[in-house]
């Protein structure tokens, strides 16, 4: 059985996520898209054999799509949301979820009542050398996990005109959060549960980049444990996620940005044990998360981001902002 899918926006990413979801027609088929600005995505459409047009509603009327893929802006994700359930269409969503914890639990709460499936833009949960890593936590491999360090950065935005969404208050404050430091928040939820509270700095050091493009978070979780989750919109890429155990350590190290992946060099310590080096040879994380939310829709399997993930995150994103803001430490709500 093939998901059938229209995909909600063709900007660099819906880009991406279009040739993902064509490199595997077994699981998905994107039956038609939807792009407001029509004129720049001909050429691209043609290529890749869309269906292409300018309205939401298109999709949502469209008894073949039996799930919408969302690649917008992030203060449409709320409305959005909201009108696929109405027409009863399962929901794979870009992150951020929303903006505000309210506007998760209300995404979260409507899914669950209409029995949709609310997949989302996590895609680092699903790299291989991540996985792993996830899988040694859950075991107790790395014992209890006391701290994390993350960092995930790169200057693909520095180049953008500063009238874009990305780089606007309304969507994306508090520089990098958004656009790659959520996904270092998604980890460290996953594996310290809910937030206490946060500390933000957002700071302007090398641009004009209008949100900032330097931030840092440092986190204390409810249950013990920190995170310290940083992110710059204005050096060439890195990406960085570490955890520390009372059993032992994993640092993961990205190769290449998410966009084209080339693999990762894990360094693990475990006790009595030596260090050691390996290289994870590339996978496509996001084809991987993709065909997960087809087969929750299929009824295959459970989606693996629970919902109390996807609120727990976001109300740690919302107080990362307030703190952003106010240079205090903010309690999460």
């Amino acid at each position: 059985m093939t998901v059938k899918v229209a995909m909600i926006g063709l900007g660099w990413w819906g880009q991406k996520m279009v040739s993902v979801l064509q490199a595997a027609p077994d699981e998905i088929e994107i039956v038609r898209a939807v792009e407001p600005n029509l004129s720049a995505v001909k050429r691209f459409a043609r290529e890749k054999g869309l269906f292409v047009t300018t309205e939401y509603a298109d999709a949502l009327n469209d008894p073949e799509v039996e799930a919408v893929v969302l690649a917008t802006p992030h203060s449409l994700h709320e409305q959005q949301i909201e009108q696929a359930v109405a027409a009863g269409k399962h929901i794979f969503c870009e992150k951020p979820l929303a903006l505000t914890k309210a506007g998760a639990e209300k995404a979260v709460r409507l899914c669950e009542e209409a029995g949709l499936v609310l997949g989302m833009g996590h895609e680092r949960r699903f790299e291989p050398a991540m996985a792993e890593l996830l899988a040694m936590a859950d075991s107790g491999d790395l014992g209890r996990v006391h701290q994390i360090e993350a960092n995930f950065s790169h200057d693909k935005f520095v180049s953008l005109d500063r009238d874009n969404w990305r780089l606007k208050a309304d969507q994306a404050p508090a520089g990098g959060m958004t656009a790659t430091g959520i996904h270092l928040l998604d980890l460290s939820v996953r594996l310290l549960g809910e937030a206490e509270s946060v500390l933000c700095h957002c700071e302007n050091l090398s641009t004009d980049l209008p949100q900032g493009d330097t931030v840092a978070a440092f986190v204390k979780f409810k249950n013990g444990g920190t995170s310290y989750v940083s992110a710059s919109l204005a050096n060439p890429f890195v990406s960085r996620f570490a955890v520390y155990g009372s059993k032992g350590w994993v640092e993961i190290r990205d190769k290449a940005h998410v966009e084209a992946p080339d693999g990762w060099v894990v360094t693990k310590g475990l006790v009595d044990t030596p260090i050691t080096v390996e290289e994870i040879p590339t996978a496509e994380a996001v084809k991987f998360n993709l065909i997960a939310f087809a087969h929750a829709v299929e009824g295959k399997n459970s989606y693996p981001i629970t919902s109390d993930h996807l609120v727990n995150n976001i109300a740690l994103l919302e107080s990362v902002f307030k703190s952003a803001h106010s240079g205090k430490i903010e309690e999460i709500a």
